[in-house]
Order: C-alpha cells, then structure tokens, then sequence
C-alpha cells in the first residue's frame, strides 16, 4: 500500500513546513490509517503550542514508533504530489463507502430514478470538493511579467477568452461587452422588461457563434420561444413597421402566436421561419424553461452539469431567486441567496462562461409626468432585490425600465467595475413585434429637420 500520509509527515518534520497542511487543505480524515491521523494531530497541536514550528525528529521518532506511523527520511516528493495522492486515495475510499452503504439500495428501490441520481450526484459532488487538494498559485508581479505578457497574446489573439458583443451600441461603447467568466446581473421592478432585454442579449451572442444556455425559471417553453422568434425574425427583416415616422424591420406579432390567432399566410411563413432556423442562427441556443419535464434540479451544481455537458459560453438565469439555493450557513437574512450569488460567480469563472443572472428591483414609488404619465426611472443599485451580494457578486449591474404603452425603454448601467457606471442606453421598445433595439437619435433628429 502507498504511504503517501507518511511521506507527507515525514517531510513536514524534516522542512518545519507545517503549513504545507493548511495550502494544501489536508485534515485528519484524508490518511488511510489511525496511526497517519494521530500523528498529524501532533504535529498541528504541536506547532500550536510551539510558534509554528514543527517537531523533531527525535521528538516524532520517540513519540510514533514505525508499526504506528513510521518515519521515512529523504523524502524528495513535492507537497503537491503528496498531497494529491492523499486526497485521491480518500476520495476513492470515500466513493466506495458511499456505493457500498446498505441504504444505497433502499434509496435505489424506494426513490425515482430522477431523485436517486440528483441525490447520489449531490453526494458523489460533496465528496469531490473535500478530496481536492486547496492548492494557490501566488505570482510575484515583479518577476513572473512573461505569464502576463502571454496572456495578452492569448487574449489578443482570442484563444484565452471571448468578448460577447452586446445588442444596444452604448453598452459596447461603455463596458466593451460581456467579457467570458464574468458575471452580469440585469434587475428591474416586475413588468419592466428584463426577460425581454437579456434575451435580446442571448441571441445577440448566437448570432455570434455562441452556444447558449438558458435557465428560465418562470415562463414556459411556448412563451419564450414565441419572444424569440418574433426578435430572431426581425433582426431577418421579416416585415416593417412604421412607429412615429420611422420605419422598423419587425418580426411576427408575438401575441398571435402566443393566441394562436396568426393570419393563414402569416402561419405559413412561420413554419417556414422555424424550418430555416439553423441556417439563420450562427450559434446554438439551448432552453431549459420552468414547465421542462423533470427540470425539478435547480442548484448550482445542476447548472454547471448543464454548462459542462452542453458546452455553453453564454449563460442566462431568469430570475436568480427562483434558483434552490445554497444552504444558508452565515444564519443571516438572505444568506441562501447570497451564497448562491456567490457561487454563480465562482461557476462563471471557473467555466470561462458568460453568465446574465436576472433579479428584482424593491418596489417604489413612481414619478409622474404633469400629465400624470409615468416617467422612465431605472432603479439604483440600492435597489437590489433579495441580497446586496448579486450586486457586490457581479461585473456590472444593469437596471431596465420600459414604458410599453409608448414603445420606449431605457438601460441604465448601475455598476460598472470596468467602466461605464452611470450610462444609458436609450431603447425603441415594441418587444411584441420583435423591436428592441437602441434609439437612432439621428434618425429622430432628421424627423425635424428634413
């Protein structure tokens, strides 16, 4: 048998680095024998009482004889390696207890197949996290600029990460558009288009190339299907639409599609539309919608298997708060979702994935014109729904608001960690005809000065 805990051990005592244990997140229940666990149980106690430092060799020799946890001298052996192999061999000694536990199988009789697997997933998922060893790579600035300098070539030449461009010209201009491993949070009063306007957003990135992944947690399939073919056909030019002297291409009428109640010629050109889609649409879009059969996983883990399986670049979550959240184990308000926010993140980044994740602004008071129409006002970020750590998680915060009745809309960036913060994006809003896009000032202007 591989005795790597005592490698390990061996080699702390002859270093003094006793902190090799807590970089590389070894405890206790990773040695394989009663004897490894004891003995790294005295050196930690020992460097305790003793400034830090490690103890003798002598001291260990007398205190552990071979048969308990033997020394082995001139151990040449990276801490890593050591500590790979130790979490390794715990790992698999933890999976076969897992799969061996009499209960398993009462678990496999009793549950249906969906539960068995999410639930031996979530156990096989925490068994992988405790095993990884906790390594950290620290760069000294001054001397390690060549890992810098090869990463700006990896960037400029666009094999390290992407830059997703934005649908709405002044977000391109202010942030540079949606940067790969960053996280962007969209929020709105309920009502105030931010569904609509992130997936503008999405399938602005699969007319990129991007493969996209949607978690939309409160509207069916039908309905967001019946948005997205009204934008995607519009962006096609389907049909015009002339609003306030300007003309607009415009798609299918979304609400005869959502009723049913679409025209025969106009029905014919949709089944037409559908049947091209591969053609149009450069990327990939890929739905996951609240009334999918069996969408009953909504964690973080679930996500990243779907990013993981799928491949996805682009990554939408509408709304965040009906995610099942992480447990909430700060005891405060809003912890659980904090959590979750904060994981979202770490996945984003870890997956090189740009994710849009889609909360609630609190509801306020309305300002009104004198005419007693309500103004467009997009919410600060103090308005945050939920929890504060959506908006301490993410790159930049966009607030929506959008006046329907007058087709009109307005982006405001709320945050911007790169820029931008205090921007607007003024917004031609008619989603039922697949119009939302930027306003051309210059083409109102030239309503008045023809």
């Amino acid at each position: 048998m591989a005795a790597h805990g005592q490698q390990l051990l061996s080699k702390i005592v002859d270093t003094g680095d006793v902190q090799a244990l807590t970089r590389l997140g070894v405890t206790r229940t990773d040695y394989a024998t009663k004897g490894e666990q004891q003995a790294h149980d005295f050196i930690v106690k020992y460097a305790a009482e003793n400034g830090g430092a490690a103890p003798s060799l002598a001291t260990f020799v007398a205190e552990f004889p071979d048969d308990v946890c033997a020394y082995i001298p001139g151990v040449t052996d990276s801490f890593e390696y050591l500590a790979r192999e130790i979490k390794d061999a715990a790992g698999k000694r933890a999976t076969a207890a897992l799969l061996g536990d009499p209960n398993m199988q009462r678990d496999f009789d009793e549950k249906t197949t969906e539960e068995f697997v999410i639930s031996l997933t979530r156990k096989l998922e925490q068994i992988r996290l405790k095993t990884r060893t906790k390594m950290r790579t620290l760069t000294d600035v001054t001397s390690e600029t060549d890992k810098f300098l090869a990463e700006y070539r990896a960037r400029k030449a666009g094999t390290s990460f992407k830059i997703w461009p934005s649908k709405f010209r002044t977000i391109n201009d202010e942030i540079g558009g949606y940067f790969s491993g960053n996280m962007y949070a969209w929020f709105g009063k309920s009502g105030r288009g931010k569904s609509v306007i992130v997936m503008e957003e999405a399938i602005e990135a699969a007319f990129h190339g991007a493969t996209v992944l949607l978690w939309i947690l409160e509207m069916s399939e039908y309905e967001w299907l019946a948005r997205a073919f009204s934008s995607i056909s519009a962006r096609s030019g389907m049909f015009n639409a002339r609003v306030d002297g300007i003309d607009y291409e415009a798609g299918f009428d979304n609400k005869g599609m959502l009723m049913g109640r679409l025209a025969p010629e106009i029905e014919a050109q949709l089944e037409t539309f559908i049947a091209a889609l591969n053609d149009v649409i450069p990327g990939r879009i890929i739905l996951r919608a609240t009334d999918a059969e069996n969408f009953v996983d909504r964690s973080v883990t679930a996500l990243e298997a779907d990013i993981a399986e799928t491949n996805a670049e682009v990554v939408v979550v509408d709304p965040i708060y009906l995610m099942d959240f992480e447990a909430n184990t700060s005891r405060v308000a809003g912890g659980d979702v904090a959590e979750t926010s904060k994981k979202l993140r770490r996945l984003a980044g870890r997956r090189k994935a740009t994710l849009h994740v889609v909360t609630q602004a609190d509801e306020e008071d309305e300002k009104e014109s004198e005419d007693g129409t309500r103004e467009l006002c997009p919410p600060k970020r103090k308005a945050v729904k939920k929890t504060k750590a959506i908006l301490e998680d993410s790159t930049n915060l966009l607030g929506v608001d959008t006046l329907n009745y007058e087709g009109r809309g307005v982006i405001a960036i709320g945050k911007g960690r790169n820029g931008g913060e205090g921007a607007r994006v003024e917004i031609v809003y008619l989603p039922n005809w697949g119009i939302v896009q930027e306003t051309d000032l210059a083409a109102e202007a030239a309503q008045f000065n023809p």
